[in-house]
């Protein structure tokens, strides 16, 4: 074999530190974000929280307020030339330099990063001949925040354990039952049995795994009479009919009772004839204790689980403006940091031997603030545009979604659909209909009659609305409800309409028919 020399060019692009992480705080949500920043003030000393955010000019970036009119004028939005790549600063491409240079030559508003942001976006009704009725906005003026309404939580154990304070027991039966109360799982079930849990105290010892299993039975009886009803029972059977021991005696809830040691599997699929058969009563008293059944809790626990965890903190607000909308940052997600001053000039007049190292954590941490700043830049720009093209929806409802697809945004900012993708997930934006997933305002296209295109998102609230307005008695089958949806000009097909109904968590024809 023989060897030689050759000279090849080629082209990449590198990711610096610095676009790695623009792409990483793009991506991350907003409790994500805020321990990033924990983490970042614990390992960077420069670092430090303010009341007044950085100023923005620092970094060169600059704030864009574009009022859009409401006769569908083009929507317009500048940001920094770092901003128009698909990953932020750093990277270096031909069709970043075009796009950038198409955002540089829109007109600029110089504003600090004090103030928050906002976008006026204004609807046109043209097409809907007047205003949707008035819906009350989720966020009010009230001083109560949300930490506050979930900080006086109390949780199912806790709950149980004031009511056995209220007990006469024995130090071996309130440490039994006291164990019970512990093994409960958040929908307030004893997924263990005694013999098990009894056997992990005891271990080997036959003798004393017994003593434990008639310790445990007596608590056990006694959990069961606590509240919430149904706390403590093994399985949905039990739950429900320690439930029924509290209702009222009658007819319906003895079938019920009898009902709930049937399989449940029966109950589910609602076969009155022969959960008839097998109970003893007659298909009109099952059908009432169907009924009965119907409105138990099934998960007695979940009432007591912290709701911290589902809470969800809006990126976005948009209020009504006028005719308009305004789109604005929630200043609560935004972090305030700044650069300590005092170590930044020490670095500056004494620049010694290990002041390199330094010197280049002073730079992490203006590039980090730099990044956080350019984060919501971009997520402020995508929810304009969103806004913009979605604004019969903020007036009339998701009636009146428009398809979306992340390519209209990416190519109307100057992104790529990468950065749209990443600015989308989970990021939320509060509305005057309640708050809502950014993905949330894209959906595909359906063809209409008349040769225009209906968004699936308005399909989907079509197809709800023809349920809740259905015969109990006759509920309509996913064929009737695609030529319900061919009279109202949307070409939908009996599949696409049970993909749909299963999206939204509609059960079939078969279990919506009233009893």
């Amino acid at each position: 074999m023989k060897q030689g020399l050759s000279l090849r060019v080629s082209q990449h692009l590198a990711l610096t530190p610095q676009l790695q992480q623009s792409i990483r705080l793009l991506q991350l949500s907003t409790l994500e974000l805020s321990q990033e920043v924990e983490q970042m003030l614990d390992e960077n000393p420069f670092l430090e929280m303010s009341e007044d955010a950085a100023v923005r000019e620092e970094f060169g970036l600059e704030h864009t307020d574009t009022p859009v009119s409401p006769d569908n004028q083009a929507f317009e939005s500048a940001a920094s030339s770092t901003t128009g790549s698909a990953d932020g600063p750093g990277a270096s491409s031909q069709n970043d330099s075009e796009a950038n240079a198409e955002i540089s030559q829109e007109p600029k508003l110089e504003e600090s990063w004090d103030g928050d942001g906002t976008v006026e976006s204004a609807p046109d009704d043209s097409e809907w001949g007047g205003d949707a009725p008035a819906r009350k906005n989720n966020l009010d003026d009230s001083d109560s925040e949300a930490s506050d309404l979930t900080g006086n939580h109390q949780s199912l154990q806790d709950y149980l354990h004031r009511q056995s304070l209220s007990l006469r027991l024995s130090e071996e039966d309130r440490a039994a039952l006291h164990f019970l109360i512990e093994s409960l799982n958040d929908d307030g079930y004893l997924e263990d049995s005694l013999a098990s849990l009894a056997t992990g105290l005891a271990g080997d010892d036959l003798e004393q795994v017994e003593e434990l299993e008639q310790c445990f039975a007596m608590a056990l009886k006694l959990l069961h009479h606590m509240e919430p009803a149904g706390v403590g029972a093994r399985n949905l059977a039990e739950c429900l009919g320690l439930q029924l021991l509290d209702c009222k005696d009658c007819e319906e809830t003895r079938a019920a009772m009898a009902m709930c040691k049937q399989p449940m599997e029966l109950l589910a699929k609602r076969d009155v004839r022969r959960l008839s058969l097998l109970c003893g009563f007659s298909e009109a008293v099952i059908k009432g204790a169907i009924g009965v059944i119907g409105r138990l809790d099934p998960k007695p626990g979940r009432r007591f689980v912290n709701v911290e965890r589902n809470l969800v903190v809006p990126d976005v607000i948009v209020v009504k403006s006028g005719r308009g909308f305004k789109v604005s940052l929630n200043s609560d997600v935004m972090p305030r940091l700044r650069v300590h001053d005092i170590y930044a000039n020490a670095l500056k007049q004494h620049k010694g031997q290990g002041g390199q190292a330094l010197q280049q954590r002073l730079q992490e941490a203006r590039w980090f603030i730099k990044n956080i700043q350019q984060r919501f830049d971009t997520i402020l720009r995508v929810s304009s545009a969103i806004v913009e093209r979605q604004k019969n929806f903020f007036t009339h409802g998701e009636l009146a979604m428009r398809p979306l697809v992340l390519r209209e945004i990416a190519d109307e900012l100057g992104l790529h659909e990468s950065t749209i993708s990443r600015v989308t997930t989970a990021k939320y934006m509060s509305t005057p209909f309640g708050t809502f997933e950014l993905k949330y305002f894209f959906g595909s296209a359906l063809g209409t009659e008349t040769g225009g295109n209906a968004s699936s998102t308005a399909v989907r609230a079509l197809i709800k609305q023809f349920v809740a307005s259905e015969n109990a008695k006759k509920p309509l089958s996913d064929h009737q409800i695609s030529e319900m949806l061919k009279e109202q000009g949307i070409e939908c097909a009996r599949r696409t309409v049970a993909k749909y109904r299963e999206a939204l968590r509609i059960a079939p024809t078969t279990l919506r028919k009233a009893l």
